[in-house]
């Protein structure tokens, strides 16, 4: 008795279990908090940002101090023709400027003459400059300016991806959620044919209804059953495309259980879930948009790149001047007498090369300046088109709803003829045909809303917790 008991309990756990299986619900906000937080995509998003850092420390590694040691010996039969040991300690600057402290000892029988050093080698400190070409604007200082903006642009563009990723997401979501209510019309239907073709087989065999319209009634009962298996294969494949974003921490991808259905309140909730409840196409700023952000950051690298362009049409005229000294440790030892000295000095006679990359720089600036006020037109008249859509789905909405209600009561007035006499099968399946397209209609007309709500959160490019 007390193993049946317990039997019993185990069995009324997995009952309640199972039920509880069935009404797991989903909702849009949940599923997209997955999608953001463990999606690959969405991580692999996240290395643009990183990307554009290495990038940063990479230009910033072109002003780092260097140590340089050269070390040059030649020795034939026993004879060694030099010795020749240079040791450098360089800072770059970020203008044009580069500080210099230099050991050199030579010796050696057949060493060059000016080459030549004291017995203890010879110290110097000096400076190098590039006064016209090089000295406000350089290759250094630009790739650093340009690095600064490209991070911010990958800031933008991280958000833009992201963005992106999020809203196939939710177009899956919504094509899942369709598919759920197609089926649960067909679902409710499918129940009414049952019952009425086994009440008009009853009819029949009671001698109340002829066998034609048995047959009738068989006919639409099967074409229920139909309908609802087309109906569960396309949620089936809805489910297994909603599937593409689902993954755990570990990039392991999750498949969709049956037991998950969506939220068919998601209508309640969606302006919510996308942050745009609050939305105001009159208080829209465009240039906070992260397309016009980018664009922005974009126009100003390329703004750096033509002023480099233009600093390389000026001669090329660089100095350099070194204090030299045998005794270092002697602040006195540096004076005007004891130097070394140089200057430098090219120029291109057309400069063909120069003005070349000068107009090209112009062009690809002119281009990106373009391309900013056209997307500003586009994404501003897309958001006004999004906006009136969407007013206008509410209109349409009302009518559907109207004409759903109006339906059902010509159905249900119909059934109540037939069960009295007053009307046929046919007429009643007519009827009932009529309410279950206009009820896949209206689901329809939801879905195209929740994608218009979708497209706004694209356009707009909105930011969600």
């Amino acid at each position: 008795m007390k193993n049946y008991i317990i039997i019993l309990f185990l069995l009324m756990v997995a009952h309640f279990s199972a039920q509880e299986k069935v009404t797991s619900v989903m909702s849009l906000s949940e599923y997209l908090s997955y999608v953001k937080k463990y999606h690959p995509i969405v991580k692999q998003a996240n290395l643009v940002i990183n990307n554009s850092e290495a990038k940063l420390q990479k230009a910033r590694g072109a002003f780092d101090p260097k140590i340089e040691v050269d070390f040059d010996q030649k020795k034939f039969k026993e004879k060694e023709y030099y010795n020749k040991l240079n040791g450098a300690f360089k800072i770059p600057t970020y203008y044009g400027l580069e500080f210099k402290a230099n050991f050199e000892n030579n010796e050696g029988e057949y060493l060059n003459p000016e080459s030549t050093v004291p017995t203890d080698g010879i110290y110097a400190v000096g400076v190098s400059a590039s006064l016209l070409n090089g000295l406000l604007i350089n290759k250094r200082m630009a790739a650093l300016k340009q690095a600064k903006f490209f991070i911010n642009q990958a800031k933008e563009e991280q958000q833009i991806l992201v963005n992106e990723i999020l809203y196939n997401a939710a177009l899956s979501y919504f094509n899942w959620l369709k598919t759920y209510n197609d089926k649960l019309v067909y679902d409710a239907f499918l129940e009414n044919a049952n019952i009425r073709f086994n009440n008009t087989k009853r009819a029949f065999q009671e001698g109340e209804k002829p066998a034609i319209d048995t047959l009738e009634a068989g006919i639409n009962l099967n074409t229920r059953k139909l309908n609802l298996e087309k109906a569960r294969i396309k949620l089936v494949k809805s489910s297994l495309e909603l599937s593409n974003f689902l993954w755990m921490n570990n990039n392991t991808p999750i498949e969709l259980q049956d037991h998950i259905i969506p939220d068919v309140s998601t209508l309640d909730n969606v302006d919510t879930t996308f942050n745009i409840a609050l939305f105001n196409d009159a208080n829209f700023d465009i240039n906070n948009h992260p397309k016009i952000k980018a664009l922005e950051f974009k126009i100003e690298s390329l703004t750096i790149d033509k002023k480099l362009k233009m600093n390389n049409l000026l001669p090329k005229l660089d100095v350099q001047y070194n204090f030299l000294t045998t005794t270092p440790e002697e602040s006195n030892s540096l004076n005007v007498d004891n130097y070394k000295a140089g200057i430098n000095f090219k120029l291109p006679i057309f400069l063909r090369k120069e003005r070349g990359d000068l107009k090209l720089a112009k062009t690809k600036l002119q281009d990106a300046k373009l391309e900013n006020e056209a997307t500003k037109i586009s994404i501003k008249n897309k958001i006004n088109a999004l906006q009136q859509e969407l007013t206008s789905f509410v209109i349409q909405n009302e009518y559907i709803t109207n004409i759903v209600r109006d339906y059902d009561t010509l159905l249900k007035a119909e059934e109540r003829k037939f069960f009295l006499g007053e009307s046929s099968l046919f007429l009643v399946n007519y009827r009932e045909s009529k309410l279950i397209e206009t009820k896949l209609k209206a689901i329809e007309l939801e879905n195209s809303f929740f994608k218009s709500k979708a497209n706004l959160f694209k356009a707009a490019v909105i930011t969600i917790n």
